[in-house]
Parts: structure tokens; C-alpha cells; sequence
């Protein structure tokens, strides 16, 4: 430790360190034997230096040393708070430079010495490196690395942020670094959680943007330093990489929207949707994605299942719309993110797609396009119908298509050959007639899907009806559209002998169809029914229907329920 026992000083002329000159009669002598390639700045008179340094005599014996302590010397250059030959011969000093003052007696501690330590009129030698460099006028630097194109946004004070960064001091020491903890540095600004002199530094950055900040001691730790790793009165330096921002008092940011011409219907709460998404930070890293799963994200919407900020932000929204959602974290992960996906405090950008949506109360949608004049007969609940189909998605995803076959796709009404959504839009057609048929997933494949079709999604299906052919209650094979003869069995026994083979019984059937008088299951040849029904009335199986055996559908249906009351 230096003693400052010297109120004034000899003036002297010092001679620059770059041309290293034999010493005068009472001459500062400086060796600059290391000087560093950049040096951005050279101490003078007012500033503050924080140096290490060796002190010996002339002979090499070391009486003081920094080193040795553990702790660099600060001190003010041009104040008098130095020995006079430390004060010449550390003016227009670089950080990092080493240099080797020899300093004359008069310009030490003259002829009284310095008690037991430096003895009279001693010539001292000083290997000094000085490590820091600062000035109480100095303000917070700061100095653009890389900066992004497309800046919206910038920091502000009470804005909330997230970076990373490497700290070191002026000499180059680490003392700190965000990357290696993984972890970024997340704080709000202007608001004193940070060292004024980072406060300062952050303001004006974009997400992207690198940026070098040196901050002076008295904008940073001060002279208590921080911990080990900061020394007292340090400059610091900091590259810094904003990853994040957002304010407390943010909401979602919707940008990029592009709507269908042909939006009819905007999604509301309560609705079911199935959208894509890319999800990214603001610096664009992506953290999950549903177009690599190949499948749609899935959810009610606006009723809590989602993200805060995701609910609201499909809210109004269109079928086939398409935009970029902003989401804070107080409407998004909050301070806990998640996982190890999404870290304590990020903003998320969510790229939107939505596919298509429904309510649970929706109901099948028809919309005739073609309906051919003098329609007299329309298809119902029984009817074989035949048609031509495309089914998409609502987006205009192909599923299928009867186009795709040799035959028409074929259906009983009521029978549960198609979905229920599908069964409803068919009734009341006639033939030629086109219709588009939404059908809502709930009245469609459901939650499960099918094979090519993915869960929940509603249907779409353009139907042009080629034919149909009128059908009969289920249960039955044969019905009369006429009242039947008074005495059945009378009309089927055609030869008077009291019994009916099968071929007086085809015979009969096939002049009452004929004549219009009844008609038969629709999807069965005639051959099957004539064969089905003698088959149930020759009730003893032994070729031929008796009087006794013949009994109409509707009179076995009414045995049937009087049998079944009276077991109750």
C-alpha cells in the first residue's frame, strides 16, 4: 500500500512512453514493454485507474505488492492522492498494458522514506498492469453488434425482458455469463431491479439485436463490488442478446391476418375447433408445431382448455383464416413456462390455421344448388337411394369419391349404412336434385374419425341423387299400397286344393307388384323376397303354406305384443 506522504510535487517533463528514453537527472522512467493492439482509450488526469502492480527497489527486492493482497489498488490520476512518480507514469496507460515505472526519490518518498518499509532517498520500480479505466463524467457506451431489419418494438422503461449475456471486466475477465447457466436474464427495466447502468444500456433494443454495453463503476456495483467476482469499482462489460419483451400491461397482438372472401360464419365461445399452428418465440426459435405431427390441434374454445391468450385470440375467427397470434406470458406459461419447452417468462408467437370449427348444437346445413322442376316424389326414411358423391373437409381436402368407383354409392334410409348427418341430407330429395351437406363431426365420424378421416371434422359433401326406389317399414319384405284381398289365402291358392307351393305364392307376389298393387324391399331381387317370405309362412317347413299357417306381418307383429304384456 502506497504511503501519500507528499503534499506537493517537483513538476518535471515527462517524455511519452512510446520512445522509452535513457532517464534524466531526476526523470520518471517508463518501460511500456507490453502494449495491447486495441486500445480504445488513455488515462489522463481525472480519471480513476484500477491497476495491479509489483513494487521493488533498484536491487530487485519487492516491498509492496497487489498481488500478493489480492487486491488491485484504485486510484485518481491528477489529484495529488498518489506519490508523484506513480501519478506521471501511469498517465496515457491502456487497459491491459503493463508497463515498469522507475521513479526518482524526489518523486517517491524522498528523503524521509516510508517507516520501516522504503528507506531515504530510494529508487523504486513499479510493474504495473492496469486493469480498469474510468471517469466520473463517463456515461453508459453503448455500441450496436447486429440489429435485425425488422424492428416493431423496442425497449422501454417498465417493459419486462429476457436476454442473454456475457459479462466481463474491462480487462477481458469473466465474471458472469447467462449461456453457461442455460438461463436467461429475465427483469423489468427502469424499475431498479437491475444495475442502473443496464437499465440504461437495454433501453432502445429489438428481439435480436446484440449489443455491447459498458457500464462505470458508479453505474454498476460501486466500490462494495458484488460478491468475488466483481471487484470494487469495476468497469463492466456486457454483451447482451434481447430474446424477449413484453409489458405487464400487454395483451395479444394479432398480425398477418389473411380472412376467406367466403366467410359466412365467425367462431364464438363454446365452439369446437381444429387448427395447425407453428409456435415460436419472438426470436423466431420454434418450440412446437402441429404440421410435424400431421395432425390438427383440437379444442373448445373460450372455455378455459387452451392458453388465456389462445382462447381469446380464436375467438371471431373464420374457417380457412390464417393469422399470427402474440401472446404475453401472463396470458400465456406465466412465470413457470413450461416444462423444458417453454422457459419462466416468454413471449410466444403462435402462426394460426384454422381448418374448420362447429358448435355441439350445430345441425345438418343443406343447400340445394339443383333441384329439377315438377318434383313430385322425394326420398325418405326405408328408400333405397342411389348417388354421386365428393366429400371434403371444409377446407376442400379430398376424402373420397363415388367418382373414384365403377358402381353409384347405394343406401337404405334409416338402415344405418351412412352417418347420421349424411342420412338426414338425403331425405326429401329427388332425382337429379344436387345438394351440399355439411355435416357437423357429432353427427358425422366423431371424436375418433375414421379411416382417412381425422378426428372431430366436419364433413363436407356435394350429392347429385341418380335414383331411388321406394322402400318398405323395417321388418318387412313385401308391402301393399293397396288394401289387401278380404281373403288372402283364397287369392295365393290359385288351384282351390287348400295349399300353396312356392310357386303359385311367386306367382301372386309378382302380379301384385306388377299391377301396383305392393311392393317389395328395395335391394333385394325378387327371387330373395319370394324365397324369405314363404320360407317364414310355411311355418312347419314342409313345402306348402295352409290356411292356418298364413298370417300377415302386421297380425304377427300385434300376437307378438300381446304375448310379450302378458309375460309382464
Amino acid at each position: 500500500m502506497f504511503l501519500c506522504c507528499i503534499a506537493f510535487f517537483l513538476l518535471t517533463t515527462w517524455c511519452p512512453a512510446e520512445c522509452n528514453p535513457n532517464p534524466g537527472h531526476g526523470d520518471v522512467v517508463v518501460d511500456r514493454y507490453f502494449i495491447p493492439k486495441i486500445c480504445a482509450r488513455e488515462s489522463k488526469t481525472g480519471d480513476y485507474v484500477r491497476y495491479h502492480y509489483n513494487a521493488t527497489f533498484v536491487d530487485g527486492k519487492t516491498f509492496d505488492s497487489s498481488h500478493q493482497r489480492g487486491d488491485a489498488k484504485v486510484g485518481l490520476l491528477g489529484e495529488g492522492r498518489l506519490i508523484a512518480g506513480i501519478d506521471k507514469g501511469l498517465q496515457g496507460m491502456c487497459v491491459n498494458e503493463r508497463r515498469k515505472i522507475t521513479i526518482p526519490p524526489h518523486l517517491a518518498y524522498g528523503s524521509t522514506g516510508a517507516g520501516d518499509t522504503v528507506p531515504p532517498d530510494a529508487t523504486l520500480v513499479f510493474d504495473i498492469h492496469l486493469l480498469d479505466l474510468w471517469n466520473k463524467a463517463d456515461l453508459v457506451v453503448t455500441k450496436i453488434i447486429t440489429t435485425p431489419k425488422d424492428c416493431k418494438r423496442s425497449v422501454m422503461r417498465t417493459d419486462f425482458v429476457r436476454y442473454h449475456f456475457n459479462g466481463t471486466l474491462l480487462d477481458g475477465t469473466v465474471f458472469d455469463s447467462s449461456y453457461t447457466r442455460k438461463q436467461t436474464q429475465d427483469s423489468l427495466v427502469g424499475e431498479g431491479w437491475l444495475i442502473k447502468g443496464m437499465d440504461e444500456g437495454l433501453l432502445g433494443m429489438c428481439v435480436g439485436e446484440i449489443r455491447n454495453i459498458i457500464i462505470p463503476p458508479f453505474k454498476a456495483y460501486g466500490e462494495k463490488g458484488s460478491g468475488t467476482e466483481i471487484p470494487s469499482q469495476a468497469t463492466l462489460v456486457y454483451n447482451v442478446l434481447l430474446v424477449d419483451i413484453h409489458n405487464p400491461k400487454d395483451n395479444i397482438t394479432i398480425e398477418d391476418q389473411v380472412v376467406p372472401e367466403s366467410c359466412t360464419r365467425r367462431s364464438v365461445a363454446g365452439d369446437y375447433m381444429r387448427y395447425h399452428y407453428n409456435g415460436t418465440f419472438l426470436n423466431g426459435l420454434t418450440f412446437d408445431t402441429s404440421y410435424q405431427r400431421n395432425s390438427t390441434y383440437n379444442t373448445y374454445i373460450g372455455m378455459g382448455y387452451v392458453i388465456a391468450g389462445m382462447d381469446q385470440a380464436l375467438l371471431g375467427i373464420c374457417i380457412g383464416e390464417r393469422r399470427r397470434v402474440i401472446i404475453p406470458p401472463h396470458l400465456a406459461y406465466g412465470e413457470q413456462g413450461a416444462g423444458n419447452v417453454i422457459p419462466p417468462s416468454a413471449v410466444v408467437v403462435f402462426d394460426i390455421h384454422v381448418i374448420d370449427f362447429h358448435n355441439p348444437n350445430d345441425k345438418v346445413d343443406i343447400k340445394v344448388i339443383h333441384r329439377p322442376e315438377g318434383c313430385n316424389e322425394t326420398t325418405g326414411e326405408n328408400d333405397l337411394v342411389r348417388y354421386h358423391y365428393n366429400c371434403t373437409l371444409v377446407d376442400g381436402t379430398p376424402l373420397f369419391s363415388s367418382h373414384d368407383y365403377d358402381n353409384l354409392q347405394d343406401a337404405v334410409l334409416g338402415g344405418d349404412k351412412v352417418i347420421d348427418g349424411l342420412d338426414e341430407g338425403l331425405r326429401g330429395m329427388c332425382v337429379g336434385e344436387k345438394r351440399i351437406i355439411t355435416v357437423p363431426p357429432h353427427l358425422g365420424h366423431g371424436e375418433r374419425g375414421a379411416t382417412g378421416v381425422p378426428s372431430s371434422a366436419v364433413l363436407v359433401f356435394d350429392i347429385e341423387m341418380v335414383s331411388f326406389e321406394k322402400g318398405v317399414p323395417p321388418g318387412y319384405l313385401f308391402v301393399w299400397l293397396q288394401d289387401s284381398p278380404e281373403d288372402l289365402f283364397e287369392a295365393l291358392d290359385i288351384n282351390k286344393n287348400k295349399e300353396v307351393p312356392v310357386e303359385e305364392f311367386g306367382e301372386f307376389i309378382k302380379l301384385q307388384v306388377a299391377e301396383g298393387k305392393g311392393r317389395i324391399k328395395p335391394g333385394l331381387t325378387m327371387e330373395q323376397v319370394i324365397s324369405d317370405m314363404f320360407n317364414n309362412q310355411d311355418r312347419n317347413k314342409d313345402g306348402v303354406i295352409t290356411a292356418e299357417e298364413l298370417k300377415l306381418k302386421v297380425d304377427e307383429d300385434k300376437e307378438r305384443e300381446v304375448a310379450r304384456h302378458e309375460e309382464l
